[in-house]
């Protein structure tokens, strides 16, 4: 048998129907394979993007975010409403609802799921906001101006929020840590974000656990009582990968996939990529597992290219994310953890600003407020491993490429 014909007959099946998993099935039919893709969504909706759901579908500028993938032109079969319950890799069969699905490749997409707060099981009003469906139960909400309480300030919690401002709410946002985006960012580089929710009329309050929350008020431990026509819970998210219990599999400490360096599960034939799979960076010298929409876009054609075989790929990304929040455009580039020196450019109480963060000289990661140009020069000197001079860099009317050692 030909090695045309082998590969027209293989079936690959991808579970998950976010980003990492359409874009998974769309690399594949764009680095020419030609056996079967089958992709399962939980969802019953067409696959849509999640960012604009803290943006425009939830202040009803927009009715959904479908992607524009014209998924019968390219012949990938789609089955939604679909829940995956388990894999048996010995049998090559994905259990789904609707019965086992037999595969010949196995991509893992399924992403992460809200954690959600405890205790607040069946109390009415209280929302997370991860699906379609949470967007627009939330829209009238917001369009009913309610007082509102979000709980966690972090990047969700702070776009809620801004949403919610937009349209007229009176929002408190109750977090945990002595500061927003504690599990994000050092506390001096979030230390200015504290003004923004004071700046857009919310109050954030820091150091505030919640109690209980009943109908109509949420209790935080030190006796408040805060008054919340609606609850959104934004206190982070992890792996949706409970349904592989059982599969061999193996999940690290976060119940993340844990994934090589191409992407490869520790189980022959299936690969991981996306929100719920880790992989080994050789770039920062430790295993990241991100949870962001750009590690969803990049990781797709890795596995693709190691689906089709035909020349190794190796996944090592710059890390990259951005957020719109209180009239800013946030983004950041790399991984801070490792770095040795942390250098300003611009004021961080004016509009404007970037955080650089070094090792040995060389730029590592950078968060860039209203500087777009910075986060662009700066990805591309990260991912060349480029000595910088931190004198020359540390002054923002210089553009930073212009700022090399």
């Amino acid at each position: 048998m030909s090695e045309q014909t082998t590969q027209s007959q293989r079936r690959v099946v991808v579970a998950g129907a976010g980003m990492a998993g359409v874009q998974t099935a769309v690399a594949l039919r764009e680095q020419g394979f030609t056996g079967t893709v089958t992709l399962i969504g939980a969802e019953p909706h067409q696959p849509y993007d999640r960012p604009p759901l803290s943006k425009a579908v939830l202040l009803g500028k927009s009715e959904g975010s479908a992607f524009d993938v014209d998924f019968e032109a390219l012949g990938i079969e789609l089955h939604l409403g679909r829940e995956v319950l388990g894999v048996r890799p010995a049998d090559h069969e994905l259990d789904t609802e609707a019965g086992p699905v037999p595969y010949d490749v196995l991509v893992l997409a399924t992403g992460a799921e809200p954690i959600r707060l405890p205790g607040v099981e069946g109390v009415p009003g209280v929302h997370l906001l991860r699906t379609l469906d949470d967007a627009e139960r939330l829209r009238p909400v917001l369009a009913r101006q309610h007082d509102i309480v979000v709980v966690g300030a972090g990047w969700i919690g702070a776009e809620f929020a801004t949403a919610a401002r937009e349209a007229g709410c009176a929002v408190t946002v109750v977090e945990a840590a002595d500061r927003p985006l504690a599990g994000a960012l050092p506390a001096e580089v979030a230390a200015p974000m504290t003004a923004w929710y004071e700046d857009s009329g919310a109050v954030l309050r820091t150091h505030a656990r919640v109690e209980r929350v009943e109908p109509g008020a949420v209790l935080l431990d030190d006796g408040s009582r805060l008054p919340a026509g609606a609850v959104v819970v934004g206190i982070g998210a992890r792996p949706a990968t409970a349904w592989l219990a059982g599969s061999g599999i193996e999940l690290g400490a976060h119940g993340e996939v844990v994934a090589d360096d191409g992407l490869r599960t520790s189980v022959p034939d299936v690969y991981a990529v996306g929100d719920c799979a880790s992989f080994p960076s050789g770039r920062y010298g430790e295993r990241l597992l991100v949870h962001h929409w750009d590690n969803a876009l990049q990781g797709p054609r890795t596995v693709a290219a190691n689906i089709l075989g035909e020349t190794p790929a190796f996944y090592d990304p710059v890390p990259y994310f951005w957020s719109e929040q209180f009239g800013r455009f946030v983004q950041y580039a790399g991984h801070h953890a490792a770095a040795d020196t942390t250098l300003w450019r611009g004021d961080p109480s004016g509009p404007a600003w970037t955080v650089c963060w070094l090792k040995d000289d060389r730029l590592v990661a950078l968060l860039a407020v209203g500087r777009p140009r910075d986060l662009a020069q700066g990805r591309r000197l990260i991912e060349a491993g480029t000595p910088m001079n931190a004198e020359l860099l540390a002054d923002p009317a210089r553009p930073m490429k212009a700022a090399t050692a």
